[in-house]
C-alpha cells in the first residue's frame, strides 16, 4: 500500500478501505480457504484490473478473468449465465470468490452472480467509479435489470470488503466523476450538510479528482451510507432514504434506455423530489434553490424536457418502493431531514414535473 488508508466499517459485517494504492491490499479481505477467484471486470477496463489480478496470482490464487460489456449493458441475465457458466466450467466451490473491479454495474452485476452461485459465495469490490465507491459497492444490494425496469431482480449480499483506491478516479473521464458527484451530494442532502459546504466552499477543491477536498468528500459520503445499512440491511423506512432521487431517477434511466449516466438520472430526480416537497409543503423555495445551485455548480442537470410525464409515470409505478399502485417517494423537511410522501396526488406530481421542465 502507498499511502495511509481510512477504514470505515460497515457495523461488524466487513470494512470500506479507502486511500490511494489500496486495491493491493485484496488478499487481505479473501479468506485462507480460497482456491480460485473469478475477476470481473468490464472489457474497457483490462489495465486497470491488472494489478488486482497479478496481486491475487501473486498470493497463489488460480485467477480466472470474465470482461464484461460496458455500462448498463451487462446487467442482464444473459451475462449473469454467462459468469455462472465459468464458475461452473471452473467448478468454483463455496469456498471460492469473486472480485468485482469496476463501476456500479459491475459490482451490481458480479455481486448478483456471487450472491446467487451455490447459494452465496464471498463478494470483494474494487470499484473505480466515483458512483460505485460512494454508491454501489456498499451495502450489500445486487442486481441485474430486466426490460421492464431497473434492478427488479437481485439479492441482497453484503461483500466481503470493499477497496476504494482513489488513484483509480484520475481515469475517469470527466463526465463520469461529475456524474459520481451527484451520489455524493445526495448524501450531503439526506445527512451529512457538510458534504455541500465543502462543494459551496470551494468548487474546484471539491470537483477534481486531486482535488484537496475529494477524500473527504469520499469518506463522509461512504461514512452515511455505511451508518445506514448497519442499521438497516434490507431496505425497510431508514435505508429507503439512501434512494432520494432515484424514483424518477431510475424512471428516466429507464424511459432513455439506460443511455443516461445513472448520476444525472438521480440529479434530475432530486430536484423533482425537491419541488415535490415544496408544493406539499415540507421544503422552503430556498432549499429548491439551494439542490439546482449545487447540482448546476457541479456540472449536473436539474431541468428535464416537457412532455414525457405519462411515460415516467408508468415506469415509477414499477419502483421497488411501490406499493400495490401507491408510490412513496423519498422528500426532504429540511436539509439533512429525509422523510417519506406516500400516495402523493397525481395534480400535485405533474405540478412539480412542470417544475422540473421550467
Amino acid at each position: 500500500m502507498t499511502s495511509s488508508a481510512t477504514v470505515i466499517p460497515v457495523g461488524t459485517s466487513y470494512d470500506v478501505v479507502v486511500g490511494h494504492g489500496v486495491s493491493d491490499r485484496v488478499t487481505d479481505l479473501l479468506s485462507g480457504d480460497v482456491r480460485q477467484v473469478l475477476v470481473v471486470r468490464p472489457q474497457s477496463l483490462a489495465r486497470l484490473a491488472a494489478p488486482v489480478v497479478h496481486r491475487l496470482r501473486e498470493a497463489g490464487l488460480t485467477v480466472h478473468e470474465a470482461a464484461v460489456p460496458d455500462n448498463e449493458v451487462a446487467k442482464t441475465a444473459q451475462v449473469a449465465a454467462g459468469l455462472w457458466a465459468t464458475l461452473g466450467q471452473h467448478a468454483f466451490t463455496r469456498s471460492d470468490a469473486v472480485v468485482a473491479v469496476g463501476g456500479g454495474t459491475v459490482t451490481d452485476l458480479a455481486g448478483f452472480v456471487a450472491a446467487t452461485w451455490l447459494r452465496g459465495v464471498a463478494v470483494v469490490h474494487v470499484p473505480t467509479t466515483l458512483l460505485a465507491m460512494v454508491d454501489a459497492a456498499v451495502g450489500g444490494k445486487t442486481g441485474i435489470n430486466t426490460a421492464e425496469g431497473k434492478n427488479l431482480v437481485g439479492s441482497f449480499h453484503e461483500p466481503a470488503g470493499v477497496l476504494c483506491d482513489l488513484d483509480a478516479l484520475a481515469t475517469l473521464p470527466r463526465p463520469d466523476l461529475v456524474a459520481g458527484l451527484a451520489e455524493v451530494v445526495k448524501a450531503g442532502f439526506i445527512a451529512d450538510p457538510r458534504i455541500l459546504e465543502l462543494v459551496e466552499g470551494d468548487l474546484d477543491a471539491a470537483t477534481r479528482a486531486d482535488g484537496p477536498a475529494m477524500r473527504e468528500l469520499v469518506e463522509r459520503a461512504i461514512a452515511m451510507k455505511a451508518e445506514v445499512v448497519a442499521a438497516d440491511l434490507k431496505e425497510s423506512w431508514l435505508r429507503e432514504i439512501l434512494n432520494y432521487g432515484h424514483t424518477l431517477g431510475h424512471a428516466v434511466e429507464q424511459v432513455e434506455g439506460y443511455h443516461r449516466r445513472h448520476g444525472e438520472a438521480v440529479a434530475i430526480g432530486m430536484t423533482f423530489a425537491a419541488h415535490l416537497a415544496h408544493r406539499a409543503g415540507h421544503l422552503t423555495a430556498d432549499a429548491v434553490e439551494r439542490h439546482r445551485a449545487i447540482l448546476t455548480s457541479v456540472g449536473l442537470p436539474t431541468t428535464y424536457e416537457a412532455g414525457h410525464w405519462d411515460t415516467l409515470a408508468t415506469a415509477m409505478q414499477r419502483d421497488k418502493k411501490t406499493r400495490g399502485s401507491v408510490l412513496r417517494f423519498i422528500v426532504l423537511e429540511d436539509i439533512g431531514v429525509p422523510t417519506r410522501l406516500v400516495g402523493p396526488d397525481e395534480a400535485l406530481l405533474r405540478a412539480a414535473y412542470d417544475d422540473l421542465c421550467r
